[in-house]
């Protein structure tokens, strides 16, 4: 999973992932559990669902939908999107369904039950903050219920009855006859209705896992299927005002998928790899939580439809290339938690510095290594992570924070394993490639972790570290010791000197809400105002328009902004390219100011990476191997 924050607060603006065996006592005769979803039944923005698990021997069974799901590190609580939970036996007559909590029903008189039927509300009309913070899933782990458009996360329709998660599903979709229809998931069947207007897709899923692993879209699609190293990739975006094309997009897709088949080079892979991209019409009931959440051979992405080419392209090399690479980890080396995940009671794995830390850090190497972005870039987008990381808790344990994800204060420092994380990648690769004189990296580790487990191969939690110090060198085991189990901050200078790096300052460029990664807005609660801070004198666009420190915004191209609208107004503002024509209105000391101007590149004094020029020919040698493998 990758989120892209975009919460605007106070003080920031952020923008940005027990086993379970079948009981034979429970079920007579072990048959497909039939499920169906109907999508031209949908009344009150309700989808109608019917599960069928075949005759039960017990008195009394549970039915579960997810409080959490694999990838989200954070609680969803499926159920309460659930209306008019209902039980019927064999002769048409409901009968008692109880609910013990909000994921969670029983039923009595089990023996007679035939099926059951509920209805869903979906989760992105009912967002406040995107699950990020809030109450609601994040967007990519989400629901989507509307007239041209139907996400299918599956985990947020289908259930499982706690004895059978390892019992087959057979899902019947019904959806009008001219929906576009994708899913990865194993077509068996398609009928279509008398009258022609509808279409009934049967599915087959081996366990409950591959229906939450497996989403799916339907409705005014636009695909693109391309070919790469093998893997048929399909391409499905919904983008509302026909704003974007999947042929735009998956130009971009295809290019960035090469390169990283590149790069990984013989990590087994997947004979098809679905996109699923949601763009955000920016409005009220729209999802708000931009990113994307992986699956095995899957991720769905959320964006905002408003977003410019550039910036779309963009975006989608960091998260798709980010969920991409996770075929690696936790794919393909994961520890049991991941493998027995319980979807109501979960534990967590200790090495989220890995599974989420490790992919994000490869996601923005491959870029480099692939010629895809330059040295100097690459430079940046990891003094950027060191920025964002120096704001979160550089004293907290990296295991013991992800062993206790949901909890404060761990919860909170999620954020950090995509910087921290990514940092504690690079300096584990960086230390590889001193000790193999540039023979070995991470991603030689990863396919040695990947080579001994695999996808059906969990490890043990607590052994994972001392595996890694015997396959590698204990200057590597003595750095996860004290920076990932220990709480002693890392000293990057020291692994920039290796490679004959150091920090200095220079001009850089910048964005238009931020000086380097600093914020240069303020607000203030009690007026409920957004102002420009002290920070604005040296953003080079601002400051050539005459801004002075504590102006207040008053709107940007005709949009009031306040506290209430500043996040939707600055995720516009953060989009800017230079040529846009721009109107922004401000109050200095109770007089109106109009800003009418043309945008154009900003820059600040930044931090940024510089050869040392006393950089020996070892630590010359060093760089090249870390940057181009």
């Amino acid at each position: 999973m990758k989120k892209l924050l975009t919460i605007f607060s106070i003080s920031f603006l952020l923008v940005a992932c027990g086993s379970s065996t079948k009981t034979s006592a429970d079920l007579a005769v072990s048959t497909p559990i039939e499920t169906s979803i109907d999508l031209t039944k949908v009344t009150n923005d309700q989808v109608p669902v019917v599960i069928n698990p075949g005759r039960f021997t017990v008195e009394t069974v549970t039915y579960r939908l997810p409080k959490v799901v694999q990838g989200t590190y954070s609680v969803s609580d499926f159920g309460k999107y659930v209306d008019d939970f209902k039980a019927y036996n064999y002769e048409g007559i409901e009968i008692a369904a109880n609910k013990v909590d909000t994921n969670t029903w029983t039923v009595s008189g089990a023996t007679n039950l035939d099926y059951i039927t509920y209805n869903v509300n979906d989760t992105f009309d009912v967002e406040t903050s995107g699950g990020i913070g809030g109450d609601t899933p994040f967007s990519p782990a989400g629901t989507n219920i509307e007239p041209d458009n139907y996400v299918l996360n599956l985990h947020g329709f289908i259930g499982y009855f706690d004895s059978l998660k390892n019992n087959q599903y057979k899902l019947d979709v019904t959806a009008p006859s001219d929906f576009v229809r994708t899913s990865a998931l194993q077509n068996v069947a398609e009928k279509t209705s008398e009258d022609g207007k509808s279409i009934t897709t049967s599915y087959f899923a081996p366990r409950y896992f591959d229906i939450t692993d497996n989403p799916m879209m339907y409705g005014n699609l636009d695909v693109e299927t391309f070919e790469v190293g093998g893997i048929k990739v399909v391409l499905s975006v919904y983008s509302p005002n026909q704003t974007h094309t999947a042929k735009q997009i998956g130009e971009t897709m295809k290019t960035m998928m090469q390169a990283q088949k590149a790069y990984l080079g013989d990590i087994n892979s997947t004979p098809r790899y679905d996109i699923y991209l949601y763009l955000s019409r920016g409005d009220a009931d729209s999802p708000k939580g931009f990113g994307a959440l992986e699956h095995h051979t899957s991720t769905v992405v959320v964006m905002p439809e408003a977003i410019p080419d550039a910036a779309l392209a963009e975006s989608m090399v960091d998260v798709v290339s980010h969920e991409f690479f996770h075929i690696v980890t936790p794919l393909s080396v994961h520890s049991e938690d991941v493998h027995y995940f319980d979807y109501n009671n979960p534990t967590f794995s200790k090495h989220l510095w890995m599974y989420e830390g490790v992919t994000e850090y490869f996601a923005t190497l491959f870029q480099v290594d692939q010629d895809l972005i330059s040295e100097q870039e690459f430079y940046t987008k990891i003094l950027g992570k060191i920025q964002s990381a120096s704001g979160m808790n550089d004293t907290m344990s990296f295991t013991i924070m992800s062993e206790n994800v949901l909890d404060e204060p761990y919860a909170s420092q999620y954020y950090n394993v995509y910087q921290k994380g990514a940092l504690i990648g690079m300096c584990i690769d960086i230390l590889l490639r001193e000790e193999s004189n540039g023979n070995r990296g991470i991603l030689s580790l990863m396919k040695q972790l990947s080579s001994k487990y695999g996808k059906d191969k969990p490890f043990v939690d607590d052994n994972l570290i001392d595996e890694i110090t015997d396959m590698t060198y204990p200057s590597v085991g003595e750095f996860l010791q004290t920076h990932v189990v220990g709480d002693v901050p890392i000293n990057y200078n020291e692994f920039f000197a290796k490679v004959g790096l150091e920090i200095g300052e220079s001009k850089v460029e910048t964005n238009y809400i931020q000086n380097d990664g600093a914020l240069i807005f303020g607000a203030n609660q009690e007026k409920g105002t957004i102002h420009f801070n002290g920070l604005v004198a040296q953003n080079s666009f601002w400051h050539d328009n005459g801004v002075l420190p504590n102006d207040v915004v008053k709107s940007v191209d005709g949009e009031e902004v306040t506290m209430m609208t500043a996040n939707s107004v600055f995720q516009k503002v953060m989009m800017w390219q230079p040529g846009k024509e721009i109107t922004m209105v401000l109050d200095r000391d109770g007089k109106e100011v109009v800003i009418e101007t043309t945008v154009e590149t900003s820059y600040t004094i930044g931090k940024t990476l510089v050869s040392n020029p006393n950089a020996t020919e070892a630590q010359l040698s060093l760089r090249k191997a870390w940057l181009k493998g």
